[in-house]
């Protein structure tokens, strides 16, 4: 059983967010704890995107920026993955250069330095070489950078459906199992 935290990021893409959670909760007999960090701008840029603010109304834990007595806080809590989705480039930067100054940061460090899953969905476009190289640091420091660059091979018809195309990816790249879309099956 796997122990998640998932991190909202202020950056666009708040439907990556939701379907991500949607399908977590599908799969809850892969984990144990879910825990989100949802920051105050991903609150914002959510009611935006999507029209309402029904992230509360997931069944989840939810902490704040500065909770650092959260569990996933420390090595100790056993969190295994770590999802950033949509990752801020300004998250990415703190993460590669190795400022934990708030929750998602210190969980990510933590996440990072016990060898265990972090996978950063990046949303910017296009890049600027900072942002090359801090995806480059995230990587060689045993991080996994999942650009929310969806395909159309399967023909999504929904919006959803065009997110689930990254979605489904990050939640393979997480290890969980899930009935997807597979390219000549």
């Amino acid at each position: 059983m796997h122990k998640i935290v998932v991190a909202i990021t202020g950056a666009s893409g708040s439907i990556y967010s939701k379907v991500l959670l949607d399908k977590l909760l599908v799969a809850k007999e892969q984990w144990s704890e879910l825990s989100v960090i949802l920051t105050e701008n991903a609150k914002e840029v959510w009611k935006t995107e999507l029209d309402n603010d029904d992230y509360k109304n997931y069944p989840v834990k939810f902490y704040t920026q500065q909770d650092f007595m959260a569990p996933f806080a420390s090595g100790s809590g056993q969190y295994d993955i770590m999802i950033i989705v949509p990752c801020s480039m300004g998250t990415l930067g703190r993460i590669a250069g190795g400022i934990s100054n708030d929750l998602i940061t210190r969980a990510a460090d933590v996440i990072l330095k016990e060898r265990r899953k972090l996978i950063a969905v990046v949303r910017d476009t296009p890049y600027n070489l900072i942002h090359i190289r801090n995806m480059e640091t995230v990587t060689l420091a045993g991080g996994i950078i999942c650009p929310a660059t969806p395909s159309f091979y399967s023909k999504p018809t929904t919006l959803e459906d065009v997110a689930a195309t990254v979605i489904d990816r990050v939640i393979d790249l997480a290890g969980l199992t899930i009935n997807t879309y597979r390219w000549g099956k």
